[in-house]
């Protein structure tokens, strides 16, 4: 059995808010290309029969759907993307939707889409009203925070499965116990906690931070997209430090929790505990090599990485590549083959054996000097691992 995973950018970098720390700014902004603007029907045809070459019964395939926004791609475009799947699926392949959502656009009719076609929805919420609206903001300038939990509450009404995914910024990761508390009043399940990140980082060199822009415009005025200059680094991105102190300060109120049979999921320790447990690498970059990706613009063109989906490192072209075609040229592409960084700090660590550095993306922001993973494994690892083995 084969598993395959697509992330597809129906809407690329367009979006209808302006978040301060939206790493994409810095992608769409490095590309000949800002935005590719909407995927049509006819690529995302192309995409689908290409994307089944090959596949055969038993194999599973995920499509996942992230942005900028792409719910902005219209409701209409996704029927028609279920409908073009379940004609061309092979018999006895399964296939699963996620998606991914800033929460501002779904209505009654989203969640009804959502529920009937078993998508796993994303909603980025990032804590309470004081922390989620310091961030992402619509247009406008103006706070999301009632907004998304009204879809919140539309999900819980109405059955849609949904993650949690919030952004941990240096300030945030500052108010652990706050968000905690949080995420029990509102009975969140799952959460993932992204790291605030810098500029991003070309693997040839950094970009030039002249620019006077500091968030991704998110608009949806091409124009304003396509005249976007490099960035600077967002004032709140995470540290190492401040990484441990954020995790650190969770744990144990993690901990109690889980020990009154209150086990709520939270992205890396259930990350932590399936690679040192099982040896299962269900997360990109934790443990030092690049996973093949397959991210999909919305011409159809095809990247290596999420962090990544830049020109010089593009791998194909959906609309006329089969799926072993894009398979194989992301494994064998030079962003993927480089050898991971070697870093001075981490020659005495107890944890490189497995970690050998981490995700090339979060160097300063996780695995920074002082390295934030290396504090937090130090201090909590051998219990974070006691409690998964008695739950599994």
């Amino acid at each position: 059995m084969k598993s395959f995973s697509i992330m597809i950018k129906p809407a690329s970098s367009l979006c209808d808010m302006r978040c301060g720390y939206c790493f994409y700014c810095d992608v769409a902004a490095s590309r000949k290309h800002a935005s590719l603007g909407l995927m049509s029907f006819e690529t995302a045809t192309a995409l689908i029969k290409n994307a089944f070459t090959e596949i055969i019964a038993g194999d599973h395939m995920t499509f996942a759907f992230q942005g900028g926004e792409p719910s902005l791609a219209g409701l209409n475009f996704f029927r028609f993307f279920v409908n073009e799947v379940k004609k061309y699926t092979p018999h006895g392949v399964t296939v699963d939707y996620a998606f991914q959502t800033n929460g501002v656009n779904i209505d009654d009719e989203w969640c009804d889409f959502f529920s009937k076609n078993n998508f796993l929805v994303g909603l980025s919420l990032d804590g309470d009203s004081s922390i989620h609206n310091q961030n992402r903001l619509d247009k406008s300038g103006k706070g999301t925070f009632n907004k998304v939990m009204e879809t919140k509450r539309k999900f819980d009404k109405t059955g849609v499965k949904y993650n949690i995914l919030s952004v941990l910024t240096g300030e945030s990761a500052r108010r652990a116990g706050r968000i905690w508390n949080f995420i029990l009043n509102e009975n969140i399940r799952h959460i993932q906690f992204i790291p605030c990140l810098g500029p991003i980082v070309s693997l040839r060199e950094p970009l030039d931070d002249n620019s006077n822009s500091t968030h991704f415009p998110g608009t949806l005025k091409s124009a304003e997209v396509t005249n976007m200059s490099n960035t600077v680094r967002f004032p709140g991105t995470l540290t190492g430090k401040r990484f441990y102190r954020f995790y650190s300060d969770l744990f144990p109120l993690w901990k109690k929790e889980a020990k009154k049979g209150n086990m709520i999921s939270i992205r890396l320790f259930e990350d932590l505990a399936a690679l040192l447990l099982t040896n299962q690498r269900v997360t990109c970059g934790i443990s030092g090599r690049c996973m093949p990706q397959i991210i999909v613009e919305a011409d159809g063109s095809v990247y290596p990485c999420d962090f990544y989906v830049l020109d010089e490192y593009k791998t194909g072209d959906f609309t006329r590549d089969t799926i072993r075609e894009v398979f194989e040229a992301t494994v064998n592409s030079a962003f993927l083959v480089q050898k991971p960084q070697s870093l001075k700090y981490c020659e005495n660590c107890n944890h490189k054996k497995w970690c050998m550095g981490g995700c090339k993306r979060m160097l300063d922001t996780v695995y920074g000097d002082p390295c934030g993973m290396r504090l937090f494994l130090d201090e909590h690892i051998d219990e974070l691992l006691k409690i998964y083995s008695h739950a599994m």
